[in-house]
C-alpha cells in the first residue's frame, strides 16, 4: 500500500516534529510493515514558466524544434534586450503546448533521477538552451504514459513558483506491506485510523459527514444474501469530460494507480 504522507495529514492531525521515518516506525509496531520510503529524488531549481513565444525551426534533416522565450519568474529570468522579452531561451523537441502556456522547466543545475544528470545550459540545434521544458516521463510522472511536455492549468501556479512543490515531488510516500488480516489498511483511510491510534489523536474520518436521508437514486437489485446493504445517489452538476485536477491526478499516482 503506497500512502501520500501528506494526504495521510489531512486525514489524521500529525504534530508537525514527527517525520516521516517516525511515522513509519510507530506503523510498523502496529504491524504495517515498511517496505520503503519513496521519494521523487529531483532537486535543483525546477520552476514553473509561461512560454512567451515558440518558434518552430527545421533543422538540415527536416525534424522541427521550437525555440522557446519562457518566463521562468524574476528570480530567475535573463535580463531583457531590444530583441527579446526577459525570460530564458530553451529548446524543446515537443509541439503539444503554444505561447502562454504554463509549463515547468529544468533550470541549470537541478537533478532528474529519470535521466541520471544535472541540467545544464549547453549548445544544440545551433541554439543555447538554458534549461529544459520538462514531460511527465523525465519527471517520473504517470508512468512515461503521456506524451508531450507538462501543460499546467491556467491560472494554477505563477512563473518562478517551485515546480516541485507544484506537482508535489517533495512528497514523501510509505509503502507498506498490508498482511492478508489487515485488509482495512489497503485505504489512506485506514492507514490514517492506525496513524491516530498510534498517536492517540485525532482522526478526521474522510467518511463520516452529512449524507441527505432521501433523494434520487439508481434503483439496484440484490442477488446474493452475502451483500446486505448496496446504496447508491445519483451526483448532478460535474463535468466528466474535463481532465483531473493535477493534485487529484499526482495523488492518485503517488498512490501507485494510473489517474
Amino acid at each position: 500500500m503506497k500512502v501520500p504522507v501528506p494526504w495521510l495529514r489531512e486525514l489524521v492531525a500529525l504534530p508537525d516534529h514527527v517525520t516521516t521515518e517516525q511515522l513509519a516506525d510507530r506503523l510498523t509496531e502496529f504491524d504495517l510493515k515498511l517496505e520503503e520510503i519513496i521519494g521523487s529524488g529531483v532537486t535543483g531549481p525546477l520552476t514553473v514558466g509561461r512560454v512567451l513565444s515558440v518558434q518552430p525551426d527545421e533543422q538540415k534533416n527536416g525534424k522541427v524544434i521550437n525555440w522557446c522565450r519562457v518566463d521562468v519568474g524574476t528570480e530567475h529570468n535573463d535580463p531583457a534586450t531590444e530583441d527579446e522579452p526577459a525570460g530564458r531561451g530553451i529548446v524543446c523537441g515537443a509541439h503539444n503546448f503554444v505561447a502562454d502556456d504554463l509549463v515547468v522547466v529544468s533550470l541549470p543545475g537541478t537533478f532528474l533521477p529519470e535521466l541520471g544528470f544535472e541540467i545544464t545550459a549547453r549548445k544544440t540545434y545551433g541554439h543555447v538552451s538554458d534549461g529544459m521544458i520538462c514531460s511527465e516521463a523525465e519527471l517520473g510522472l504517470g508512468g512515461g504514459g503521456h506524451s508531450g511536455i507538462i501543460v499546467l492549468p491556467a491560472g494554477s501556479a505563477q512563473p518562478g513558483d517551485s515546480g516541485i512543490e507544484v506537482l508535489g515531488l517533495g512528497d514523501d510516500v510509505l509503502d507498506l506491506e498490508v498482511n492478508p488480516d489487515r485488509a482495512y489498511a489497503l485505504s489512506l483511510r485506514g492507514v490514517a485510523r492506525d496513524a491516530a491510534l498510534a498517536y492517540g489523536i485525532d482522526f478526521n474520518d474522510p467518511a463520516d459527514r452529512e449524507v441527505p436521508a432521501e433523494g434520487e437514486a439508481h434503483p439496484v437489485r440484490l442477488e446474493d444474501e452475502a451483500c446486505s446493504v448496496f446504496v447508491t445517489r445519483i451526483v448532478e452538476g460535474f463535468d466528466p469530460t474535463r481532465p483531473t485536477p493535477a493534485l487529484i491526478a499526482r495523488r492518485v499516482e503517488q498512490a501507485g494507480m494510473r489517474s
